[in-house]
């Protein structure tokens, strides 16, 4: 079932599709994913490719009339086609609670919203739509997930581009991956306080205050000291040193203050983003709240501010989060399957080209710098020049460069 749509610059074809649950055991029931098709007006018959979102837990990003940055500058190639990968957007919700559901049942039900089911279901789309081979563009999360379409099936893939999204591919430790980060976190907190000196103190007042007072945010949750130093996640794009800074100069408890504050830490909307973000590391293993435990002592009970680190206490500070909290303590105990295969990875034969970004908050450089190297033919295009966000912020550039790469123009 499709509808399509005209809009300024672009012709819009919206499809759902129906895809089993649990690929492999069809008596589980289907779920629905949504796709968007994004063609110029004249390029209905261009090659097909399929946008890959971070995440884990969040919808493809929306079309703007007429398309802009990344997407008008892929249009001159290709039909973009915009997956809301299972579980988001417009694909069949995973909602707050399951009916009936028990935390062991919904636990497992979640183990099915993994980078490998998203893979399976591209690939049964890419059958339905009758494409024998298309490329794909990961963006962080969504590059993890290339990275397993390569793993998976890489005899339909024509060419790979990946933006800040080289995840670690030879089962490394979880806890190495969030060692790494919590390095890379402290440096960006000692690069903000550089720029904004003032702001040590400012953040120091606002941590005690938040230990000593009742602050209640717009939803009615109160604004713990714990939950503000979330606010660190903005340090890890490009504009959002300034997003902090003109966060802590408010008036404390003031309503932008408050307002803001929520918005800093916005875990809430899609909460599978914090019940699975783990398990996006977990090749094989069990996560066992990894960032929680290497968790520095001043990111607890000091003045560091984390970034895309879950605590089980999120699931009790976060009213969003409550319905999930026992499938939350089940899954980080929960072994998971491979989501890469290195021997395969290391013959591959798909071209593929990816941005690895020097001070990268969330993929941490120098595992990316090594899974650059064992897959066989990449090509890195190692920059300073952009924080995690470079495909939003700059990317008609980055998509333009990209491909001159897998095409070796560049």
């Amino acid at each position: 079932m499709s509808t399509t749509y005209l809009i300024p610059g672009a012709v819009l074809t919206e499809r759902e599709h129906r895809v089993p649950l649990v690929h492999g055991d069809p008596s589980r029931g289907p779920i629905t994913v949504f796709t968007r098709e994004v063609a110029a007006p004249d390029g209905r018959e261009r090659p097909y490719l399929v946008f890959l979102q971070g995440g884990p837990g969040f919808e493809a990003t929306r079309p703007t009339s007429p398309p802009a940055g990344w997407l008008a500058r892929a249009l001159a190639d290709f039909r973009v086609l915009l997956l809301d990968q299972r579980g988001t957007g417009r694909s069949t919700p995973v909602g707050a609670v399951i009916p009936g559901a028990t935390p062991a049942d919904q636990a497992e039900y979640l183990t099915h919203f993994r980078a490998d089911s998203i893979v399976r279901d591209l690939e049964l789309i890419r059958a339905e739509l009758g494409v024998p081979r298309w490329s794909l563009l990961g963006q962080s999360f969504g590059g993890f997930t290339s990275l397993t379409y390569l793993s998976l099936a890489p005899e339909g893939l024509r060419e790979v581009l990946i933006t800040g999204g080289l995840a670690p591919v030879t089962g490394r430790s979880v806890d190495e991956v969030y060692a790494a980060t919590w390095a890379r976190t402290r440096e960006a907190n000692q690069r903000y306080h550089a720029r904004y000196p003032g702001d040590r103190d400012r953040l120091r007042n606002v941590l005690r205050r938040l230990d000593d007072e009742d602050i209640r945010l717009p939803t009615g949750d109160r604004l713990t000291a714990r939950r503000f130093r979330q606010a660190g996640m903005w340090l890890g794009d490009s504009a959002g040193f300034e997003r902090l800074h003109q966060l802590l100069e408010l008036p404390f408890a003031s309503p932008a203050f408050l307002w803001d504050a929520q918005a800093a830490s916005a875990w809430e909307r899609n909460p599978i983003y914090a019940t699975l973000h783990e398990s996006s590391y977990a090749d094989g293993v069990a996560t066992r709240w990894s960032a929680h435990r290497l968790a520095p002592e001043d990111a607890v009970s000091g003045d560091l501010l984390g970034a895309e680190h879950v605590f089980p206490w999120m699931w009790s500070d976060y009213a969003g989060l409550h319905a999930q909290r026992e499938a939350a303590q089940l899954l980080a105990e929960h072994r998971w399957p491979r989501l890469y295969d290195p021997d395969r990875l290391a013959r591959n034969e798909v071209p593929v080209a990816a941005t690895v970004y020097v001070d990268d908050l969330y993929v941490e450089r120098a595992l990316a710098d090594d899974t650059a190297l064992r897959v066989r033919g990449l090509r890195a295009w190692i920059t300073n020049e952009y924080a995690h966000n470079g495909l939003r912020a700059d990317g008609e550039r980055i998509v333009g460069r990209l491909l001159d790469m897998v095409r070796g123009k560049a």
